[in-house]
């Protein structure tokens, strides 16, 4: 016989909901069943909660859908494809098992639903057995919701992975194997990640289902005290126990397959690798300590089996902890006891190790050595010899020379030069070295900024400014061979499109060509100052006629105005990632882009911006890393980018790694034709 609980929590409308009982009204009557008020204010509810989901994933939804827009204008809609289908994949597989794993160690703590009123009768008062049942009903109507979301948030952590589970399916061998375990390089490059990234989701699926299950039978009364002991019925026992034995079974595969690999990636005095001690006394240890795991896995479900779950699993965390201290203690004491006294005999063959790889990873490892004396001597055969080269010294600063560009070439306030580049052409039958600048358009010193100023009128920048590196005027100025606007030029290179939508400066979204004029360059000075006008006939740029494009772009970047805007037509375009080192990195995402884009001028006119683009890791055994951790880099793209219509061609300097697949929408081997010069990039210094 069970104590029925207190009348007011009979009362209470929630608490008889979850007993599934319908709700009194204030005389003590039932209600009758059917659409009852509170029935309406859940159903109120839930479309409330939906309306809320929707509006806030309609900004996420805008954003996918106008990047696949912008990714099929520039050509390059394989690498959307790649990144969205390896997201979605990795992140439903991912959500899917963690929900089956959390619904299924949910369901099994709450085996029955219902308590055992004998049970709840000797380990609840009165008072308790009424909150106990509540408890357990509403762990039981949380299951399912409770783990769709938990879900959900594992499956998005995990879809963020997604370049390290491409690397891993499409990782090829370097043909280089490390010098300790006979690996080759590409297991800790594209495989080693993925892995150390399987072991994170294990460990956060198993954490999660045990701070589920681990309340549930708190509730429940299945874990309980009995005067000073720790009670756990056998059910609770059992699920417990093969928690504790798959968090052993975690800890060993953790040590066998990520904490020795990343042996070859420790940090030491004056190396980076596997030290002497790292290969004598802590991979032992952590050989050991992984054995050791499994048998504690092993001991955790005996004891369990037996019923004393509380005494041997607490014995076995306790002993295995302990051996972990004394794990990370014997390599020191090794260190100091045996290493340190005769440590550069020791260290040596690692350091050899960490030489070698350095140079292998970043690729100076077939460097011609010579030694120069400097005892040689200068004459005129050797300067005549090099009559190019000499005449070529550059005496202009870069620093100063952009100071002195924007003072006498900005034209206008809204102008600013970013960078000056260095540049070769042949002008009057010899190559001459140069020094270039953008003019590119500063939207914030617009003196009027409003939105059809910022995004339909003034939307580019306009020419450049050129000059041979040598040479001075009699006032001290560089001498300009390309200046002001238009841009004329005094030499055989001329500028044939000097407008300006894609640079280094460019960072807002414009809308061209609209009934709007857009603003080409000034024209006069003072009272008569006037202004040239043009239209943009790009290629590229989304095309925004229809109402429904409009209201995603509205969407993305959060202005009603391309809504609602009379100016736009049917041919109107939206120019967007307009800075080219964001360009460069949304066309090819798994590239690192070189800090620093050039300017070089075509045969054809067309102003056109390189960059260099890398492959690079962190994962590198043995090698010397970059403050930054990269410790492998390949300079295997040169990226062209059109500065008038934003056109992206990638060009392949070098065999390109099958561990990033289809980057080069448009591609092709890179030539030197393709450019006047090819810079050496300014990150390799």
């Amino acid at each position: 016989m069970t104590d029925s609980p207190p009348p007011e929590s009979r009362d209470v409308p929630y608490i008889r909901a979850l007993r599934g009982g319908p709700p009194r009204s204030k005389g003590g009557t039932t209600r009758p069943t059917g659409l009852a008020p509170w029935h309406s204010r859940r159903i109120l509810l839930l479309v409330l909660v939906a309306i809320a989901v929707a509006v806030g994933l309609l900004p996420f939804a805008a954003n996918r859908i106008t990047d696949w827009l912008w990714y099929r204008n520039v050509g390059f809609e394989r690498v959307f494809l790649t990144k969205i289908v390896a997201q979605w994949v990795l992140g439903l597989a991912a959500g899917s098992v963690a929900f089956l794993a959390l619904y299924t160690n949910v369901k099994i703590a709450l085996r029955g639903a219902a308590l055992d009123p004998i049970l709840a009768e000797s380990r609840f008062t009165a008072s308790s057995r009424s909150r106990a049942a509540v408890l357990t009903r509403l762990a039981e109507a949380l299951a399912v919701p409770g783990s769709v979301l938990l879900a959900i948030l594992v499956a998005l952590m995990a879809a963020s992975e997604w370049r390290d589970a491409i690397r891993f399916f499409y990782g090829t061998p370097f043909g280089v194997v490390d010098p300790v375990f006979g690996r080759d390089v590409g297991y800790y490059v594209f495989s080693l990640p993925a892995i150390e990234g399987a072991m994170d989701y294990a460990g956060v699926v198993l954490s999660l289902s045990a701070a589920l299950a681990l309340p549930i039978y708190l509730a429940r009364g299945e874990i309980h005290r009995r005067r000073y002991k720790l009670v756990i019925d056998s059910g609770a026992q059992a699920h417990l126990a093969t928690f504790a034995a798959l968090f052993f079974v975690l800890s060993a595969l953790r040590i066998h397959f990520v904490d020795v690999p990343s042996l070859l990636r420790a940090e030491h005095v004056p190396f980076f690798g596997a030290s002497y001690t790292d290969l004598h006394a802590r991979l032992p240890a952590l050989h050991a300590l992984s054995v050791v795991a499994l048998v504690c896995a092993g001991v955790a479900l005996w004891g369990a089996r037996h019923g004393q779950f509380v005494r041997v699993v607490t014995q076995t965390f306790g002993a295995y902890l302990a051996l972990a201290l004394l794990a990370a203690a014997i390599p020191a004491l090794y260190q100091r006891l045996v290493v340190q006294a005769n440590e550069l005999a020791r260290e040596s063959p690692q350091i050899v190790h960490h030489i070698h790889a350095t140079r292998q990873a970043w690729g100076i490892d077939s460097v011609e050595r010579r030694e120069l004396t400097g005892e040689t001597r200068l004459t005129p055969a050797d300067i005549a010899a090099n009559r190019a080269t000499i005449d070529n010294v550059r005496l202009w600063d870069r620093e100063q020379l952009l100071q002195t560009f924007g003072q006498i070439q900005s034209i206008r306030t809204y102008y600013d030069f970013v960078a000056v580049d260095d540049d070769r052409y042949r002008i009057g039958g010899a190559l001459r070295q140069v020094m270039l600048s953008a003019r590119e358009l500063n939207t914030d010193a617009l003196p009027t900024r409003t939105f059809i100023n910022e995004h339909l009128t003034y939307t580019h920048g306009m020419g450049v400014t050129l000059g041979p590196s040598n040479q001075v005027t009699g006032e001290g100025l560089p001498v300009l061979f390309i200046k002001d606007l238009p841009p004329t030029s005094s030499t055989s290179i001329r500028v044939t499109r000097p407008q300006i939508y894609f640079g280094e400066l460019a960072d807002a979204f414009v809308l061209a060509p609209t009934r709007q004029r857009e603003f080409d360059y000034p024209s006069g000075e003072g009272v008569q100052e006037s202004a040239v006008y043009s239209s943009y006939g790009g290629s590229t740029g989304v095309p925004v006629g229809s109402f429904l494009r409009r209201a995603l772009f509205a969407l993305r970047f959060a202005t009603l105005n391309i809504l609602l805007s009379r100016d736009l037509t049917d041919s109107t375009r939206i120019l967007y990632y307009r800075d080219v080192h964001e360009r460069a990195e949304h066309a090819l995402p798994f590239l690192v882009f070189d800090r620093d884009a050039y300017l070089v001028i075509t045969d054809a006119g067309r102003l056109v911006w390189i960059l260099d683009g890398y492959t690079t890791s962190d994962r590198y055994p043995y090698a010397q890393p970059f403050a930054d951790g990269t410790n492998y880099m390949r300079n295997s793209v040169k990226v062209l980018i059109d500065a008038y219509d934003g056109d992206v061609r990638a060009y392949l300097t070098a065999r390109w790694p099958r561990s990033t697949p289809g980057p080069c929408g448009r591609s092709t081997r890179w030539r030197p034709t393709s450019a006047r010069i090819c810079d050496i990039p300014k990150i390799c210094f």
